[in-house]
């Protein structure tokens, strides 16, 4: 099992909130923003099992930007399985499962729609990037996608959140992305139009 927190929420028919946290982040980072999104449902919070300089991350790079796909791909197989564990420990429905990640956490996110179909009733990636090109991807069809990006995130391009939305677009998926001004952080604003695309689309 990967280290992680699990708050049964009050209301069983919502989603199952999987929060995956950015490089150097823990379990108990997006617990907050789990609660801003839906302070009613289950929430499984993650920890990534790679160490960088001791820091926590869901997968290995080879440096700023540039993923060990190898890594990415094992890892994703790693978390999808989790999930599977977890629903099968906690009782919760596996085919209601939305992921809500921050920078390396929403690539991991986005690498599981990417490599595993139905693994995600739905996905708030945060600062995401392309996890991998040059690969089909599973049918997405009826998989709503929340995108919170910086038009100045010197992290995550413009471009690169063009790209993946238009590859997650093409396999079928409905994808919102929020542009915010505020380099790679995220803020308030994007949390809360994510709770307000959650509210509608979920």
């Amino acid at each position: 099992m990967m280290k992680h927190i699990f708050q049964k929420g009050t209301d069983e028919t919502k989603p199952v909130l999987v929060m995956l946290h950015g490089t150097g982040g823990t379990e108990q980072d997006l617990l907050p923003v789990a609660s801003m999104i839906d302070p009613q449902a289950s929430v499984l919070s993650v920890r990534g099992n790679v160490l960088e300089n001791g820091m926590p991350r869901f997968f290995r790079r080879l440096q700023e930007g540039v993923f060990d796909i190898e890594d990415l791909v094992v890892r994703t197989k790693e978390l999808h399985d989790f999930l599977d564990e977890a629903a099968n420990k906690y009782e919760f429905d596996r085919n209601n499962v939305v992921a809500v990640g921050y920078s390396n956490g929403a690539n991991i996110a986005g690498s599981l729609l990417f490599h595993h179909e139905n693994s995600l009733k739905g996905a708030i990636l945060f600062h995401p990037m392309v996890p991998r090109r040059g690969m089909s991807l599973p049918s997405l069809l009826n998989v709503p996608v929340f995108i919170g990006a910086g038009d100045n995130d010197p992290i995550c391009l413009p471009e690169e959140t063009s790209e993946l939305t238009a590859l997650l677009q093409d396999a079928g998926a409905s994808v919102k992305v929020q542009w915010e001004s505020f380099g790679h952080q995220l803020t308030r604003t994007e949390i809360e139009a994510a709770k307000q695309w959650y509210e509608t689309t979920l």
